[in-house]
């Protein structure tokens, strides 16, 4: 009898306090498409997911670019470090020799759609509050994240990267730049250790594998004039007014993913009027040369795990944890997580 009082009263004072119960994490549900997926059957507590892999399974997760940017137009405009973007001319090094005529450097992406409803309306999500260090942080608490003012930006002197600078604006400068980010992670697990004898392996190579994947990017925060609204309902393939936008663009990474593209759209839901719909759009984007290099680490028993696509996919017994030593899918799957049980919970 004591306990059941004293549970009563706890209940009690947090309803009078303002303390927030534990609420039911979100379950993530692969769907065919989640841009087709009815949105009457969206339940709450739930994030519909695909990332064009019929499977969990399935290893055949990455799109060649030239066929993304024929099949999907719109999320190449929208997805790309900026709509006009290309695969970068590069002058490849083999055994040490550097070729004298660049060629295209050929990409495939790991693209991912994902869509989960917020309980509360539209009109009352306040962008700014995704736009600071905390909020961030609160996403993956393995990565480290500092701000760091424009001119600190890496500077694009390897042409692996100098495909990636904006024509239109310098990154981190311009309207609706809300932060600029240097953020760090540290491999976790037997990874760290795989690449040093990777790295050994690799004698001669231009350039060496890091145990630490480091990254900059912008944090953008902006409600869509009318011309965009219509592309970003194409985008999202839900008709209803865009409230606002949250887009991350990762510009540098020091390994593997040559950019990362992030896109949050909330949409007022069409039938209840106190709730928003969250579509969540992600690119990120790999040299086909990695994901093609096997025989190196194949030959080599210890290594036949670290074949680059199978450590992307959460195939290897390499990969560990939650974050990006997990796998793309996981990693993703968790971030969105996040994401939602914060959006959900604010």
């Amino acid at each position: 009898m004591q306990m059941r009082y004293f549970i009563s009263l706890l209940g009690g004072v947090a309803a009078t306090t303002g303390i927030a119960l534990a609420a039911a994490d979100f379950d993530v549900v692969r769907v065919t498409s989640v841009t087709n997926a009815p949105i009457e059957q969206l339940k709450a507590n739930t994030i519909i997911f695909n990332d064009q892999r019929p499977d969990e399974d399935s290893t055949n997760a990455f799109v060649r670019f030239d066929d993304w940017a024929k099949l999907k137009p719109v999320q190449k405009q929208y997805l790309s470090l900026f709509p006009n973007y290309t695969e970068p001319m590069i002058h490849r090094t083999v055994e040490g020799v550097k070729s004298e005529t660049a060629t295209p450097e050929k990409m495939q992406l790991y693209v991912v759609e994902a869509r989960f409803k917020i309980s509360r309306p539209a009109t009352s999500i306040e962008l700014k509050r995704y736009a600071t260090l905390k909020f961030i942080e609160s996403l993956d608490p393995a990565i480290k994240h500092q701000v760091i003012p424009a001119a600190d930006m890496k500077v694009f002197d390897d042409e692996r990267y100098a495909g990636n600078k904006n024509p239109d604006r310098n990154w981190c400068e311009g309207p609706y730049v809300v932060l600029c980010l240097h953020s760090v992670y540290k491999l976790e697990g037997k990874l760290p250790m795989g690449i040093a004898l990777a790295n050994k392996i690799r004698e001669g190579a231009d350039r060496k594998l890091s145990d630490k994947i480091e990254f900059e990017s912008e944090l953008r925060l902006y409600t869509p004039n009318e011309a965009d609204t219509e592309g970003l309902k194409r985008l999202t393939g839900l008709n209803a007014p865009v409230a606002g936008v949250v887009e991350q663009t990762s510009f540098y990474i020091n390994q593997v993913i040559r950019f990362g593209k992030l896109m949050m759209i909330f949409q007022p839901h069409p039938s209840e009027p106190n709730s928003t719909v969250s579509t969540v759009m992600i690119a990120l984007a790999v040299s086909s040369n990695t994901l093609d290099s096997k025989k190196k680490y194949a030959d080599v028993p210890v290594l036949k795990n670290l074949v680059p696509l199978q450590v992307l996919l959460g195939k290897s017994n390499f990969n560990t944890g939650s974050s990006i030593s997990a796998g793309l899918p996981t990693y993703v799957r968790n971030q969105l997580k996040a994401m939602a049980r914060n959006l959900d919970q604010e």
